[in-house]
């Protein structure tokens, strides 16, 4: 099975292409650029480097968030047209359980977040067992201190994985302590071999039905409804 994978949730882009679970090459970079210019292009210049045109694809998958609105936003839209015009199956994976493969090698919890700015962040907790990573608690939108706290009252240890840790490492180690298990350098920063590796394991999703995983509405859309609802 060929597999082109798209990740553009959050500030690091990544495509990445598989063949039978082998990667063939992907590409990634970590800087402040505009997705929707640079998408098509890593896709394009990837899959000639790699010998493969649109055609040989047998799925697509793609982060669907969270994340950045507009990023999850240019994946999705560009994964879904690709899989419609080629007629293949797209699958849609959350941002967060590809980051949680970064500690595909760790025994205990994995707790992977993004900065959702305010004090707020996306996450959730995961852990690996017989090879597959399960979620043990829902994703969510959450104080970070509120979720630090429930975290350390559970007195085991965990992995933390995130593109943010630099604006959340302090509070994370004064909360928990030593049982907080900080990576430094690539392990905070989502792979797109991973999300092809992920997706793969996935039942595809309806092509017109794949809709963002945004976890909270996006800040016009919570203050035009907050007025719809005010207005009656």
């Amino acid at each position: 099975m060929n597999i082109l994978a798209i990740d553009t949730s959050n500030q690091a882009m990544g495509v990445a292409v598989l063949k039978d679970g082998r990667p063939l090459g992907e590409f990634m970079t970590n800087i402040k650029k505009n997705h929707s210019e640079r998408l098509m292009p890593a896709i394009v210049h990837l899959m000639h480097e790699v010998n493969m045109t649109p055609v040989d694809l047998d799925r697509i998958v793609v982060a669907k968030g969270p994340g950045s609105y507009t990023g999850v936003r240019i994946g999705l839209t560009t994964a879904k047209s690709m899989a419609w015009s080629l007629d293949i199956p797209v699958t849609g994976v959350s941002s967060l359980e590809v980051l949680a493969w970064q500690g595909r090698f760790y025994d205990s919890y994995i707790c992977p977040f993004f900065d959702a700015r305010r004090g707020l962040v996306y996450t959730g907790l995961y852990r690996w067992q017989e090879g597959i990573l399960v979620p043990v608690a829902d994703e969510r939108n959450i104080v970070m201190d509120d979720w630090l706290h429930k975290l350390a009252n559970m007195q085991q240890e965990v992995l933390f994985v995130s593109p943010d840790m630099q604006l959340h490492q302090e509070r994370i180690l004064e909360q928990m302590g030593s049982r907080a298990v900080i990576p430094h350098g690539t392990c905070n920063v989502a792979n797109p071999s991973h999300l092809a590796l992920a997706g793969q394991q996935k039942s595809p999703d309806d092509t017109h039905m794949l809709a963002p995983n945004y976890l909270r509405l996006a800040e016009a859309e919570a203050k035009w409804l907050k007025k719809q609802k005010e207005d009656k």
